[in-house]
């Protein structure tokens, strides 16, 4: 198993040059905090007026979202991705000759256009080239993520402290080297198979579990956008780089409780029951700085702490989306973001409006309400979140005994490796004990994609032949369908994704290989999600070596191997057939 031992931070060139882009792109996060007062000086604006960068950015990637996916499913992930970076280079570049505060709005707009479409590929372009499987090519992907988000505010800070328009100035030369190593070291990518439509995003919010969160994540967002916008003008006149170390250990604790803690904590209490504490925990939090405002070490420590919250909510959030939607995850994944980035884009215009018609405070009262209410939100679905999220329902409110126990079909996972036909060779063979139908689920490296992006998918020879066993398996009169996995996000995995398939489909049983390389590798990776064993709502298993791809009912008097399969799994079938 190459993924475990593998380096993730031995790669490619071209894995680099986008990890590289990556790290300034979620630079641009927190990159503009320390210069927020500078700017309204200097510029002679009010914080209503700069909060407005954060508006016009967060607004146009909100709508962006919805056309990302339709874009890269039309002309590939690297000309999306190109298209993105050169787009980001130029508004930077722009936005630091501008001479008014309006002409930045204007500017951080198209920025923010800019930056959807690079973040919506970046992270499948990083695993179609990485070495060493998907696994290690997640954990670089989080790494720059991390590293991003922490160090955009001490890079504002310092260039921040020379002029105003230095952090642009800086964005677009570093932006600028990522987009020639991009161009320059990697390789041109195909056109995915599969489109996605302008509307599918906007029609997938009619179903209720996928509505409920996208609110919650609205609710969410404006208070996180809230206090990002408004907070550093309660810190006691701080100069550009002290609010650059303030937002910088925010940026840490984000990352560290969204890569490590998040997951834990889901694991081990559930996401919808963490998310209810994590949503209370930051409406307490902007009910602090709103009664302390006055006060600026409370207001700092308090925005340092927010970073947990905001840290396990990014992931949370993410997590709860994909596991109820109960559409493909591209789809959900861009209506979802469509909502939240809203309320990330609304909160600070009307926080600036209400600050400039009551007190400089109230913007966070209003934010600790709008967190509460989003709990509440949270709370009319919890019953059909909880089902959904322990198995107990499918995201299409449909029981198993509305379904019927000879529909729910054996799925067999595989992926590119040599050894797949046999898997689903051996997936077939037990359907037919089962007399179920077969569902072949194809996990292509690219499954393991940012959320907003449209998956580069896999469906050459390697799945046919796949195809070709198991249909060889169970005889030309049984069913069997195919799908490929959807993208996932970065903080799930191969194996929560094929949990969520095993749950919409009622399976019986999950079938796969003994992992040797390839996408289904990172089952048992020590560094992977071992979700499908862990959580799963059926039985899994695992075919043992030695397995072969043909067999099928004309084959089984002469091929030894496939009899010893087929006596394993007649005793596995009384177990599953229960």
């Amino acid at each position: 198993m190459s993924t475990s031992t593998d380096s993730p931070f031995r790669q490619p060139k071209a894995v680099w040059a986008v990890a590289f882009a990556c790290v300034i792109s979620f630079m641009g996060i927190g990159l503009v905090d320390p210069i927020l007062p500078a700017l309204a000086e200097q510029l002679e604006a009010t914080p209503a007026q700069v909060s407005l960068l954060f508006t016009s950015y967060l607004l146009i990637t909100a709508v962006a979202m919805l056309v990302t996916g339709w874009v890269s499913s039309r002309i590939g992930a690297k000309a999306t991705l190109l298209t993105g970076l050169t787009i980001i280079v130029v508004f930077a570049a722009l936005a630091g000759a501008s001479g008014s505060i309006g002409e930045i709005v204007g500017f951080r707009a198209g920025w923010g256009l800019g930056n959807a479409l690079f973040i919506a590929t970046s992270l499948a372009v990083i695993v179609a080239s990485a070495s060493g499987g998907f696994a290690g090519a997640i954990i670089l992907y989080e790494t720059a993520l991390g590293v991003g988000i922490a160090l955009g505010p001490l890079v504002g800070g310092l260039l921040g402290s020379v002029s105003w328009r230095a952090p642009f100035f800086g964005v677009a030369v570093l932006m600028a080297i990522a987009l020639i190593a991009t161009l320059v070291l990697l390789d041109k990518t195909p056109k995915p198979a599969r489109t996605i439509g302008l509307l599918d995003p906007l029609k997938a919010l009619r179903h209720r579990s996928l509505a409920t969160i996208a609110l919650t994540a609205f609710a969410y967002n404006w208070g996180f956008f809230t206090l990002l916008a408004y907070s550093p003008y309660s810190m006691g006149g701080l100069s550009e780089l002290g609010l650059g170390g303030v937002f910088t250990a925010w940026g840490v604790l984000v990352a560290i409780f969204a890569v490590f803690v998040a997951p834990a904590l889901e694991r081990r209490f559930g996401t919808v029951r963490v998310l209810y504490f994590v949503l209370g925990l930051l409406a307490v939090d902007l009910l602090v700085i709103a009664a302390w405002n006055d006060t600026p070490g409370v207001v700092i420590g308090a925005v340092i702490v927010a970073g947990a919250m905001i840290g396990l909510n990014n992931t949370l959030v993410t997590q709860a989306v994909m596991s109820v939607a109960p559409v493909e995850r591209p789809v959900a994944s861009a209506s979802y973001s469509f909502v939240r980035f809203l309320g990330g884009g609304l909160a600070p215009w009307i926080a600036g409006l209400l600050a400039d018609a009551f007190l400089p405070n109230t913007p966070f009262w209003v934010g600790a309400v709008v967190v509460a209410v989003g709990a509440l939100v949270l709370a009319t679905a919890h019953r059909l979140l909880r089902r959904v999220e322990t198995g107990e329902l499918t995201v299409g409110e449909s029981t198993v005994e509305e379904t019927g126990e000879s529909a729910r079909p054996v799925l067999v996972a595989v992926d590119g490796s040599p050894h797949a036909p046999a898997v689903a060779a051996a997936g077939g063979r037990l359907a037919t004990l089962l007399e179920a139908p077969l569902v072949v689920v194809h996990v292509p490296e690219s499954a393991v994609v940012d959320a907003a992006a449209a998956a580069d998918t896999d469906t050459g020879p390697g799945l046919e032949r796949s195809l070709g066993a198991a249909r060889e398996a169970v005889g030309r009169d049984a069913t069997v369908t195919a799908e490929t996995l959807a993208p996932v996000v970065a903080h799930d995995g191969v194996g929560g994704a094929l949990v969520a398939v095993a749950r919409r489909h009622h399976a019986r049983a999950v079938v796969v290989g003994r992992p040797r390389g390839g996408a289904l590798a990172a089952l048992t990776s020590p560094s992977a999600d071992r979700a499908l064993f862990e959580d799963g709502p059926c039985p899994v298993v695992v075919l043992p070596d030695g397995a072969v791809a043909t067999g099928g009912r004309g084959d089984r008097s002469t091929d030894t191997d496939t009899d010893r399969q087929q006596r394993h799994f007649a005793g596995t079938a009384g177990t599953v057939g229960r």
